[in-house]
């Protein structure tokens, strides 16, 4: 099985039709990638002057025919990648070949790379753009990419490989989720991460860590730092959110903040519950372990008493009040930061699908145009299924106007605030509600000893 895909090759930002050149069959050539260069084949040229032969054409095809090459598309590509462990590489390259060969008619020099530093077998297929007799351009027809699958599934099913079965449309699973690609500002993050792990204790201590990574940083109303392989300053407040100056600020601090309360709460005795001492020694426990569970009860029934003093709680119907006052607030601080996260992950996914929407109105415009043609649809699917995808999201949402993304961002920092400072609350208020609750059954255990007590005393008196 092989999937495949052609992609016109065109000039890189800031360099010639010369530069790129080099670079795009350089990368196909990569020795690391090609087992020392054994996997490289070519029709038509030399794989060590492929580069300097397709610009050569460039120059005759004008000399040939009077007309200016216009356009910045230097050659093409065709990468073509396998089902793994169904093809060796000696056979992944004789198949690119004849695809070459074939989808070209012979009237194109190429090269031909296959790569073997994926789990995938895939290969890179160069062409160049100019015919051999330097008279003629290649021409992208509208469905080449169309033609250029199913003469690889032709070529699969000939050599007795797998082809990719194609299920109808209505069967198909409608993809609204993409992997994220690799870039600048993604490593940077990754970085940033990375340094938050070490803790720094506010703003200023972050970006000297972040020196220390290598990032030039930049202070000004808004901080931004710049990398080795940089040739700009990224701000902060152009990378996603929680990487955002404010939102670090605000992770910093609620950091310094809960490691405050932990402080507090460490220095305060925890209170644990009673050990039944009866219960164990039905369990069989030995004389040792009978006089340790008297030593810790004694403890534990100091610090309840003394949690009771700091709280001036002086009954145990006050006790019992308190308890569940506090559990209904840590239930309340709970329900509202999990209300909080559920709005801002809608916040990102309407996010998302308010950018697509926009990205793929004009060609859906078209699309709607054209009729609904079933042509246009295969030609143009990705952004027609992201394009529905955005409006099914809207009615769910029951959307009578799309908001502004400025808005939705405003309203996510805003939340992230609130759900910070409900956290540290929340966190506190638990572990004063587990202290009460703890207090309480410690209390209704040293009550129910001391009624046991009393009615063995009567009974003996009785008696």
């Amino acid at each position: 099985m092989a999937a495949t895909r052609l992609i016109a090759l065109h000039v890189n930002k800031d360099k010639g039709a010369s530069a790129s050149m080099h670079e795009r069959i350089d990368y196909s050539q990569n020795p690391e990638k090609t087992e020392n260069g054994e996997l490289i084949t070519s029709y038509a040229c030399q794989p060590d002057t492929a580069a300097e032969e397709f610009l050569l054409s460039r120059r005759q095809y004008k000399e040939a025919t009077g007309r200016e090459y216009r356009g910045d598309i230097i050659a093409y590509q065709i990468r073509q990648s396998f089902k793994p462990g169904e093809i060796t590489p000696e056979d992944a390259n004789k198949m690119g070949y004849e695809l070459a060969m074939r989808f070209t008619k012979g009237r194109h020099a190429f090269i031909v790379a296959t790569h073997t530093d994926k789990a995938h077998i895939h290969n890179h297929i160069i062409f160049n753009s100019i015919d051999l007799d330097n008279t003629h351009k290649f021409k992208n027809f509208f469905f080449s990419g169309i033609a250029l699958q199913r003469l690889s599934d032709v070529l699969c099913f000939e050599h007795g490989y797998s082809i990719i079965q194609r299920k109808p449309y209505a069967e198909r699973i409608k993809r609204t989720t993409y992997p994220k690609r690799h870039t600048i500002r993604s490593e940077l993050e990754a970085v940033i991460a990375g340094v938050l792990k070490k803790k720094p204790k506010n703003l200023e201590t972050f970006l000297n860590l972040l020196s220390q990574e290598g990032y030039e940083i930049k202070r000004g109303k808004r901080i931004a730092v710049k990398g080795r392989a940089q040739k700009r300053f990224i701000r902060l407040d152009s990378l996603h959110d929680g990487f955002r100056t404010q939102d670090l600020m605000n992770l910093l601090e609620g950091a310094q903040k809960s490691h405050s309360v932990v402080e507090t709460t460490s220095k305060r005795p925890k209170i644990d519950l009673l050990i039944d001492l009866q219960d164990k020694i039905q369990q069989g426990k030995g004389i040792g372990y009978q006089r340790w569970v008297k030593v810790y009860n004694l403890k534990q029934m100091a610090k309840v008493l003394l949690f009771l003093q700091e709280n001036d709680i002086h009954d145990y119907g006050q006790l019992e009040r308190l308890s569940k006052e506090a559990a209904e607030r840590t239930d309340h601080l709970l329900s509202g930061i999990k209300q909080k996260e559920a709005r801002m992950q809608e916040i990102k996914e309407l996010r998302t699908h308010i950018i697509n929407y926009s990205k793929t109105r004009d060609t859906y415009t078209a699309y709607r145009k054209a009729g609904y043609s079933r042509k246009f649809f295969e030609a143009h699917r990705d952004e027609i299924t992201l394009h529905k995808a955005a409006k099914d999201a809207f009615d769910q949402l029951g959307l009578k106007k799309i908001p502004k993304v400025a808005e939705l961002n405003e309203e996510f920092t805003h939340l992230a605030r609130e759900k910070n400072a409900e956290y540290a609350e929340y966190r506190k208020e638990r572990d004063r509600m587990r202290d009460l609750v703890n207090a309480r059954k410690n209390a209704e255990m040293i009550l129910e000893e001391q009624r046991g007590t009393v009615a063995s005393m009567d009974t003996k008196q009785i008696k």
